[in-house]
């Protein structure tokens, strides 16, 4: 089973990114994934969630009406677009793979001017 993230870097506060998690190892349609990021010195926290067709989302609350997680089963890849983004949405991003537990390596995001 693996999991990469791709599509991080460096951005002015109110641009715009997408992330990407290319899985591969496993029935990639049959399981929820989700986004979590980790500030320098914070825990850990879910950014948003999907279900495995796609129908249900959720998120964090700081990032509600900004993010969108979306998904595409034929390519194995789960994203995140991320508008107006802001200094703290800084830290390390990481795709998972909720029901077994699974990390990514982690991209990194920086919003600063």
């Amino acid at each position: 089973v693996q999991l990469v993230e791709s599509g991080g870097g460096l951005v002015q506060p109110g641009g715009s990114l997408k992330l990407s998690c290319a899985a591969s190892g496993f029935t990639f349609s049959g399981y929820g994934m989700s986004w979590y990021r980790q500030a320098p010195g914070k825990e850990r926290e879910l950014v948003a969630s999907i279900s495995i067709f796609g129908t249900s989302t959720n998120y964090g609350g700081s990032v509600k009406g900004r993010f969108t997680i979306s998904r595409d089963n034929a390519k194995n890849t789960v994203y995140l677009q991320m508008n107006s983004l802001k200094p703290e949405d800084t830290g390390v991003y990481y795709c998972k793979l909720e029901s077994r537990g699974i990390w990514g390596q982690g991209t990194q995001v920086t919003v600063s001017s």
